[in-house]
């Protein structure tokens, strides 16, 4: 399978809204998403496949940081290097904007995402204390310096 990756368009908020709701428990509405997309401080990357969106990532930029808001890989597409793929494209988006460094949050309980981000020389740098509304579940704070 081939997978393209482009920059997020109006015409992808519907797929991307949908997959948000399939991967995560609190998941972004499209209007948020449409909002992003006219935030000049935000930057957002779709992964497709055939015409299908398959996944995303999101970076909201101030000051010289960058934040990423969401990786998101549809199940039935993950293990392919889709999710390494954005990140790859996210991280050289922030090395154009001059940032920093880049932060994330990362359930604690999420291996493979913090394997994937480690991977990448974000490290671990703190947590936040029952930072997830649905089940209190404390998240990683993870850094990348740039």
């Amino acid at each position: 399978m081939n997978f393209i990756y482009v920059n997020m368009q109006a015409k992808h908020l519907d797929e991307v809204a949908e997959l948000d709701r399939q991967c995560f428990t609190l998941f972004w509405s499209r209007n948020l998403f449409e909002s992003e997309l006219n935030n000049p401080n935000a930057y957002y990357i779709v992964a497709q496949c055939e015409d299908k969106t398959v996944g995303y990532c999101g970076i909201q930029t101030v000051a010289g940081e960058g934040s990423i808001t969401n990786v998101a890989v549809l199940p039935e597409y993950r293990n392919r290097g889709i999710a390494s793929a954005l990140l790859e494209r996210i991280i050289s988006y922030g090395k154009e904007k001059n940032l920093d460094f880049i932060t994330l949050e990362v359930r604690e309980s999420n291996i493979n995402a913090i394997k994937i981000y480690e991977k990448f020389g974000f490290e671990r740098v703190g947590t936040r204390k029952n930072y997830y509304s649905d089940n209190k579940e404390t998240a990683i704070l993870m850094t990348k310096q740039l």
